[in-house]
């Protein structure tokens, strides 16, 4: 009885961490898990014109959804990056069992540290804190021609090439143009 009762406490302490690290090790690098309604995923996808056979990158992968979504449903070769290990190792398993190794990849690092440069589409999903960190470094990395998808949060320098105000989904073709949103709202507004 004694040895039942150790291995459920062992049991219990380590989902208990596992969950702890799904939440800590993320927001120490600033960008806690926030799944997004898959609705949600697929119009940003529509909107970011992700084609068959195109690179997307999820940077933040969490749960690895977007990456699902944009393989099954839009065909494209999708890579996930994401500095939390148990979300890494779910990803994982959920790659392996759904036999889609061919389609989905993701890497276990800080998105600051992820050549980004094959990319077409870069799905992102934050907070205008990580928008003013991240928006320098996507300048230097994505190439001409890509798209970024970003979530919620506008780029406050760049002009969208798309914008769904219900949804608050952000488009920006690279490189970016500069303006604002409202830039692109008095174009639009005609």
């Amino acid at each position: 009885m004694n040895i039942l009762v150790i291995v459920l406490y062992g049991l219990s302490l380590l989902i208990f961490l596992l969950a702890l690290s799904w939440i800590l090790v993320p927001a120490f690098y600033g960008l806690p898990s926030k799944p997004t309604n898959p609705d949600r995923i697929r119009k940003a996808l529509r909107l970011a014109d992700l084609k068959r056979d195109e690179v997307l990158y999820d940077l933040g992968a969490g749960d690895g959804r977007v990456l699902f979504i944009a393989a099954r449903e839009f065909g494209a070769q999708a890579v996930g990056v994401e500095v939390g290990p148990v979300q890494w190792a779910w990803i994982r398993l959920k790659i392996v069992s759904g036999g889609l190794g061919g389609r989905v990849r993701i890497k276990l690092r800080d998105l600051y540290k992820t050549d980004l440069g094959d990319a077409d589409v870069l799905y992102f999903y934050g907070t205008s804190r990580e928008v003013r960190r991240l928006a320098p470094y996507l300048e230097k990395q994505m190439k001409a021609g890509s798209r970024l998808v970003s979530i919620s949060a506008d780029f406050p320098e760049w002009e969208p090439s798309k914008f769904d105000e219900e949804s608050l989904i952000f488009t920006y073709e690279m490189p970016p143009r500069e303006g604002s949103l409202t830039t692109y709202m008095l174009k639009n507004s005609e």
